[in-house]
């Protein structure tokens, strides 16, 4: 009887061992973040480089040797000042060609102006010599031939002082040319040619400089995905920041949105122009700048941490709407939330049932229960 007592005993205590461990191993330990009231500022990240607003391309309409370079990168420039010229020998020669082409055409044009005084003055006389019938018919026909023929050779000499004429301005313009000059006030940036160098412009026109106008103002050409281009409106505000001034921190505003956009491996991109004010002078064209454009903000509203969002009690089941789970004196409840604004960290909710204070489910502790292993004989 005793032993019997015994062993139930035992029995007893197993059994009450093997709740503890099942009850102990099955709880469920929830880390939770109170609701709490903040002010939310959206930003749509891009990067992108500094680029001058006005650039000018300068280059050479004609072919030639740079004989001479007035000019370097970093140069500051007036409309007009000179920045090259070319060998000029060439176009001089054709210049001074042209002239002596056109001397012996105004000379031309005054000998045959002489001759036709002349031949219409003798057509007048056999005119009248014939009304008195002392020459023939013939002559008076012969005179007025030569007339005629002396007023054709005029006008065909007039031609011709019109094409020298042309030909020496042509000439001269490309003259003017072989000198190249400045077309704004502005900065050298660029430098494509030395002295010596020939240059052709027998197709288009060589760049040789490039000229920013202003440097005080430039911007910034940034990438936006299409995921966030509906965000951006021309006047937001955006700050940036350059990697050769990493404790500095600078604001812009967003001018522009272009409607074109760029695929590149399936990812589409637009254009947005971001202001640059470099009145202090020390932003170079051509920086990299990570830019992030202020594309919403909410103020006191009621936040909670993203990784709420991605806490849920069940795996397998899909729900129509975004939730969050809330520890309640009842346990864990699952509410359904409109989601606001967003950062990094945190995203507004919109709902009638959330209140400040409440505890929201962000992550768990959940054992599996194990079962209890059997003996292979039974007490």
């Amino acid at each position: 009887m005793k032993k019997r007592y015994i062993i139930g005993a035992v029995v007893s205590a197993f059994i009450l061992l093997t709740l503890m461990t099942l009850v102990k191993q099955g709880s469920i330990k929830y880390v939770t973040k109170p609701i709490t009231k903040a002010t939310i500022t959206q930003y749509v990240e891009a990067s992108g480089s500094i680029k001058p607003i006005n650039t000018v391309a300068v280059g050479t309409q004609v072919s030639g040797t740079v004989q001479k370079i007035y000019v370097d990168y970093n140069s500051t420039v007036k409309k007009g000042d000179l920045l090259a010229e070319l060998d000029p020998s060439l176009f001089q020669a054709n210049v001074d060609q042209s002239k002596a082409k056109l001397n012996n055409a105004k000379a031309t044009l005054a000998r045959t102006q002489a001759m036709l005084n002349y031949k219409k003055n003798n057509y007048q006389r056999y005119k009248h010599l014939y009304e008195k019938h002392y020459v023939s018919r013939d002559d008076v026909e012969l005179a007025q031939a030569n007339y005629l023929q002396a007023k054709a050779e005029l006008e065909s000499a007039n031609a011709d002082v019109k094409a020298s004429t042309a030909a020496l301005e042509n000439n001269l313009t490309n003259l003017r040319y072989s000198k190249i000059s400045s077309p704004v006030d502005g900065t050298v940036i660029s430098r494509a040619v030395d002295e010596g160098q020939t240059v052709a412009a027998s197709f288009n026109t060589p760049t040789l400089f490039e000229i920013a106008k202003d440097l005080t103002k430039m911007q910034i050409e940034t990438s936006v995905s299409e995921a966030d281009i509906g965000k951006i409106k021309v006047g937001q505000q955006a700050t940036y920041t350059l990697d050769g001034y990493q404790d500095k921190k600078f604001y812009g505003e967003v001018t522009q949105v272009r409607l074109a956009s760029t695929t590149t491996n399936n990812v589409v991109t637009y254009t947005v122009i971001v202001s640059v004010d470099n009145t202090e002078g020390f932003i170079i064209p051509g920086m990299t700048a990570n830019v992030s454009i202020k594309v919403g903000e909410a103020r006191d509203v009621l936040v909670v941490e993203n990784r709420a969002f991605k806490f849920t009690m069940d795996e397998n089941k899909k729900y129509e709407k975004q939730g969050i789970w809330v520890l309640t004196p009842t346990g864990a409840k699952r509410f359904d939330v409109e989601i606001g604004l967003s950062d990094d960290n945190k995203s507004q909710i919109i709902s009638n049932e959330i209140k400040v204070g409440d505890k929201v489910i962000v992550s768990s502790n959940v054992s599996k229960k194990k079962q209890p292993q059997r003996s292979g004989r039974p007490f």
